[in-house]
C-alpha cells in the first residue's frame, strides 16, 4: 500500500532549493526495491528500467517533484485521524512520490514485460522560485531518449492538459535613503506604491485567461527614516503565449515609469519563466480516460503549471495526472484521504501499461 510509504515522506523536509534529505529517503527507497539511482547535477533521482531489446525505443518517464513549499523551519509531523492525513506538504507532492514509489515496488519482478524502457524521476525545483529547474534539467539533458513524459501531481480525477505560462520578476528599488525629517530624498517605498498601483491597473484578458499577482512587498527600515530600497515579486500568468507577453512588457513599462517618477533607480530580475500552451497530451489523455473509466472515475482536465510545462519547447507529450484526494494545499493543515492512494497507484499503473501495450513504431 502507499501508505506505507506516506508518512515518512512527509516528515522528511524537502524545502525548494533544499530537497537532498528528501532525495535521499527516496534513493534508498528504491534502491531498497533493487533499482539503480542516479543523482544528476541539479539533485533529481533517477531511475532507468529497459528490457533487453527495448533500450533504442523512445522511454517513458514518469516524474513527481520533491519539493513543498515549506521553509525549513515549519514542523512538518504527520497527524492521522481515521482515513485522514495532514501536515504541510503530505498531498503536494508527498502522496504523489508515495505512489510512485509503491508502482516501482509493484512493478518487480514484472519490468522484464515493458515493451519500452520507462525512466522514474523524483526532482527538484517545482514549487515557487524553483523555476522547473529539475524538469528542465532533467529534459534538457535527456529529450532525445524519450516518448512522452507523465508528472504525477495533483488530486485524483483530474488531468492537466494545458500548460499556463508564468513570468516572475524581482524588482527592487533604490534611493539614496535618509531621514524622515532632516533630509528631502526620494523614497524607494513611493516607486514600490506607483508599481503596485500601476500594475493592478493594467488590462488582462478574460479569455484567454490572464492573470498579474504582487506576491510579496518589501522595504524600508523604520518609520523615521526615508526608505532605501525596496522590492517586488511580480507572477503573471496565461493560458496564452502572447498575452503574456504583452502582460510582461506592460507591466515591465509600469515599473520603469514608477522608479522614474518617484526618482530612484530600478534593477529587474526574472526569477521565473515557465513555458505555457498545448502539452500535446492527446495520446496520453486517451490512456488516462480509458483507465479511470475502467475505474469507474470522474475524471477532468484541468489547466495549471506543473513540471509537465518544461516538455513545451521540447514538443514532447506531456501531462499531470493526480493519484490522491485531499485539499488544502500549500497550507499547513493539508489533508489527504488515505484511501484514496491505493485507487491513485492503480490508475497510474493502468496508465503505464495501456502506454507499454500502444504498438511499437
Amino acid at each position: 500500500m502507499p501508505l506505507e510509504y506516506l508518512t515518512r515522506i512527509a516528515q522528511t523536509p524537502a524545502p525548494t532549493f533544499d530537497e537532498a534529505q528528501r532525495a535521499d529517503l527516496i534513493t534508498r527507497l528504491w534502491e531498497g526495491l533493487g533499482y539503480a539511482c542516479e543523482r544528476d547535477e541539479v539533485g533529481n533521482v533517477v531511475t532507468r528500467i529497459a528490457p533487453p531489446g527495448t533500450a533504442q525505443r523512445p522511454a517513458l518517464a514518469v516524474m513527481a517533484h520533491l519539493d513543498t513549499v515549506f521553509g525549513p523551519q515549519t514542523d512538518v509531523t504527520v497527524q492521522q485521524d481515521g482515513d485522514r492525513y495532514s501536515g504541510p506538504g503530505v498531498g503536494d507532492n508527498s502522496a504523489s512520490l508515495a505512489v510512485v514509489t509503491a508502482f516501482l515496488r509493484d512493478l518487480r519482478g514484472q519490468s522484464g514485460q515493458l515493451r519500452r524502457p520507462l525512466w522514474v524521476v523524483a526532482n527538484v525545483g517545482e514549487e515557487g522560485l524553483g523555476d522547473l529547474r529539475g524538469a528542465k534539467h532533467f529534459l534538457a539533458r535527456n529529450r532525445a531518449g524519450l516518448g512522452a513524459l507523465l508528472a504525477v501531481d495533483g488530486y485524483l480525477g483530474v488531468a492537466v492538459t494545458k500548460g499556463v505560462g508564468v513570468r516572475r520578476y524581482k524588482a527592487r528599488f533604490v534611493g539614496p535613503g535618509g531621514h524622515s525629517w532632516g533630509d528631502e530624498a526620494p523614497s524607494a517605498l513611493h516607486a514600490l506604491g506607483l508599481a503596485i498601483s500601476g500594475l493592478y491597473a493594467l488590462h488582462r484578458p478574460l479569455s484567454p485567461r490572464t492573470t498579474l499577482n504582487v506576491g510579496t512587498a518589501t522595504g524600508g527600515n523604520s518609520v523615521n527614516s526615508i526608505a532605501a530600497t525596496a522590492e517586488l515579486l511580480l507572477d503573471l500568468r496565461s493560458l496564452d503565449p502572447e498575452p503574456l507577453m504583452e502582460l510582461d512588457s506592460r507591466a515591465q513599462e509600469v515599473l520603469n515609469r514608477a522608479a522614474r517618477d518617484a526618482g530612484v533607480s530600478l534593477s529587474i530580475e526574472r526569477v521565473g519563466d515557465r513555458p505555457g500552451g498545448d502539452l500535446r497530451a492527446g495520446p496520453l489523455l486517451d490512456l488516462a480516460q480509458q483507465a479511470a473509466k475502467e475505474q469507474r472515475l470522474d475524471f477532468r482536465q484541468a489547466s495549471s503549471s506543473t513540471d509537465a510545462n518544461a516538455a513545451v519547447p521540447y514538443q514532447l507529450p506531456a501531462i499531470t495526472l493526480g493519484v490522491y484526494r485531499g485539499g488544502n494545499a500549500h497550507r499547513e493543515d493539508e489533508w489527504v484521504q488515505g484511501s484514496s492512494l491505493p485507487k491513485g497507484l492503480k490508475l497510474l499503473r493502468r496508465v503505464v501499461e495501456l502506454y507499454q501495450h500502444q504498438p511499437v513504431g
